[in-house]
């Protein structure tokens, strides 16, 4: 099932279309990217070949020129095929939009189009051994030099940036304080980054989490994207992400709800189908129900977002939360409701309920999350009295 009602024609055969290629040349690979380390090449480019990295970016930089609900639709319907790769079409579209608003001409030049493409692997390099969710507490810093600058620093859990051709890099600029920070854009093979670790993970073999040790790396004045604060590109794109894994979560759920639908359909126990025993009628009953309202809730707040990014942050926690809560307590409950089947790997769900597990983490954590919906609470009400 879709909300139907909020969909026009077009946007659902757009739907339509990426779940095919999904479950054509995703799904038939999800078990390879879950359990190997060698990372899709080839399917990532056929990611930028459907047009899938660049959904919201404008035609002019090579991009799709769609919107955020297209987006969110296709993060849905590849997260049914494998929720450990849907989510880089959002890291792609993030990092093109982030060059776009804060770079200079020659930086997207050389960068957005072929990101979009497919043809250049990014990566964000964010998190560290003592900030995450805490961005402000960044440790990295970059000192100016002659031509240029010096990073020293650590980063921890970087995806594939062991493989990626261009990372986005945040760092503290010298001594300064809250405001302080950049944006760099660095080369694969600069001296004095190195990749001193790639952690192996619950899921997603293919999708490296690598620990990166940034020890007197110099990079040229032109790679730095902002200086002052974080780029107002990067700092949106946050809340875009947000609402794509929330995509992804949606779709993890809604297939494994299908998968546990049809197995109980099939299933005999007692001369009947275990559907019509109330005990699984039931968690079918709730797992449906929760997958459709939060799909609600993400496609509300990726329109929301869209006519006011202020309040559509909120609404982007609010979803976010509740869809990857939703997807790791429905992919549990789909293991329950094939029993020792579920737990084999003869079916998918112990893979989607690993993946499920990384959504509550990936992009500020869902304790995270609730404090930035607690903050938006006085906005909440104010809206609410002028309805």
């Amino acid at each position: 099932m879709t909300m139907t009602f909020l969909l026009t024609e077009e946007q659902l055969e757009f739907k339509r279309s990426v779940r095919r290629f999904a479950r054509d040349k995703v799904a038939p690979r999800a078990a390879s990217i879950d359990e190997q380390s060698d990372f899709p090449r080839d399917l990532y480019q056929l990611l930028g070949n459907q047009g899938l990295l660049g959904l919201t970016v404008p035609e002019t930089y090579g991009g799709s020129g769609g919107d955020l609900i297209a987006a969110c639709l296709a993060a849905e319907e590849l997260g049914r095929s494998s929720g450990s790769f849907a989510p880089r079409v959002g890291v792609a579209t993030m990092i093109a939009e982030t060059i776009i608003e804060g770079g200079t001409p020659e930086q997207i030049e050389r960068w957005v189009k072929p990101i979009v493409n497919g043809e250049c692997i990014p990566a964000i390099a964010l998190t560290e051994p003592e900030a995450g969710s805490d961005a402000l507490s960044l440790q990295t810093t970059a000192i100016k030099r002659d031509g240029g600058w010096r990073i020293d620093g650590t980063k921890r859990f970087i995806t594939n940036a062991d493989i990626a051709d261009v990372i986005l890099m945040l760092c503290r600029l010298g001594d300064g304080g809250v405001d302080g920070f950049g944006a760099f854009l660095i080369e694969q093979g600069t001296p004095g980054i190195e990749v001193t670790t790639v952690y192996p993970k619950m899921a997603g073999a293919a999708l490296h989490a690598c620990e990166v040790a940034i020890d007197g790396a110099f990079v040229s004045s032109d790679s730095l994207l902002g200086e002052g604060s974080l780029p107002v590109g990067f700092i949106h794109s946050m809340s875009k992400g947000r609402l794509i894994v929330s995509a992804v979560g949606v779709g993890i759920a809604a297939e494994a709800t299908g998968v546990a639908a049809r197995y109980a359909t099939e299933r005999k126990q007692f001369g009947r189908p275990i559907m019509k025993f109330q005990g699984i009628s039931f968690m079918l009953a709730d797992m449906l129900t929760k997958v459709e309202a939060s799909r609600a809730l993400l496609y509300e707040a990726a329109a929301i977002y869209a006519n006011n990014p202020e309040r559509g942050a909120g609404f982007a926690s609010m979803a976010k939360l509740l869809s990857t809560d939703t997807a790791m307590e429905v992919t549990t409950d789909a293991v329950q409701v094939l029993g020792g089947a579920g737990y084999t790997k003869s079916f998918p769900l112990e893979r989607m309920m690993r993946e499920a597990k990384l959504l509550q983490i990936y992009e500020g954590t869902n304790q995270i999350q609730r404090m930035l919906v607690a903050r938006h609470l006085e906005q909440w009400n104010e809206t609410l009295e002028d309805a």
